[in-house]
């Protein structure tokens, strides 16, 4: 495959993610946070079947087989439910923001584990994506340490399954690279994940379905984002031009917000876009702190 087509078939995966912020939320308005985060990773789960197939569990390493599930499984769990559990769409957005310090996270964990080398730079890198995020919750206050924990306790379930979200996945992002081995075990961890959801929608008591049109038609869209937007990005990461890809990655939490914004008619505030360009922006400098260096 050409390598313009494969990165722009890359970007394209970038662009999906991008969605899937304000569709899970939407899905979780009908079928529940734990049973909309089921439906959407069983139908993306399946998807993933027929687009990158079916595992081949001998290749992988035992240590991949376990960490890597376990990670991961742990990781969309704090994602989706996270946001499953927000009481508003402009909650759900904020929530998906503090998701996204995991690329600045990864890097300062590569670092430290991989000692990787790396230019100061890092160091206003980090504290501007945090600073960015407190912008973020601070609303109009700025950086009203109040009103930042205002909001938090407003939903502390929320907010901190999204922090830990993006712990976890920092982990996962810098020890699976050691321990895959090549393989790719996506299809595996997207059907473990929904099983996970199901056995917790079994255990516990969970709202009625509610459906309409709308929520459908998140779900189709939600599952086709997750599904395709991982097959996607493999064909890029293998095939088309890493470094372009993954600059560009970083500027997802600007597209999310964007599209988020418009599938769950939310307005923002100029004070959010700072804040949200300023996450950008760190984790940006985090990653060119690496480059850098290595030139």
């Amino acid at each position: 495959m050409p390598q313009k087509k494969a990165t722009l078939i890359g970007m394209l995966a970038i662009l999906l993610w991008s969605a899937i912020v304000g569709l899970i939320k939407n899905v979780s308005e009908g079928f529940g946070a734990v049973g909309g985060a089921a439906l959407i990773y069983s139908a993306s789960a399946v998807l993933l079947i027929f687009t990158v197939g079916l595992p081949k569990l001998r290749t992988f390493t035992r240590s991949y087989l376990i960490i890597g599930s376990v990670l991961f499984v742990c990781y969309e769990l704090c994602l989706s439910l996270s946001l499953g559990f927000t009481h508003s769409g402009r909650q759900a957005i904020e929530v998906g923001m503090v998701n996204y310090l995991w690329p600045s996270l990864t890097i300062v964990l590569a670092v430290i584990v991989n000692r990787q080398k790396t230019h100061p730079l890092i160091v206003p890198g980090v504290l501007l994506a945090v600073a960015g995020i407190c912008r973020v919750l601070g609303g109009d206050q700025g950086f009203s340490f109040s009103e930042i924990a205002h909001n938090v306790m407003d939903n502390p379930l929320s907010y901190g399954l999204a922090l830990s979200g993006a712990v976890i996945w920092a982990v996962y992002c810098v020890v699976t690279k050691k321990i895959a081995n090549g393989s790719n075990g996506i299809t595996l961890f997207f059907i473990l994940t929904a099983l996970t959801l199901w056995l917790k929608f079994l255990l516990s008591p969970q709202p009625p379905f509610v459906l309409s049109p709308e929520v459908c038609i998140s779900l189709a869209l939600a599952a086709m984002a997750m599904g395709f937007g991982y097959a996607a990005w493999n064909v890029g990461i293998l095939h088309g031009n890493v470094t372009i890809l993954a600059a560009a990655s970083y500027f997802i939490p600007i597209i999310s917000s964007i599209l988020a914004a418009f599938i769950l008619r939310s307005h923002l505030t100029v004070a959010f876009w700072q804040g949200t360009a300023m996450v950008s922006l760190g984790s940006l400098m985090c990653w060119w702190s690496t480059r850098v260096q290595q030139a």
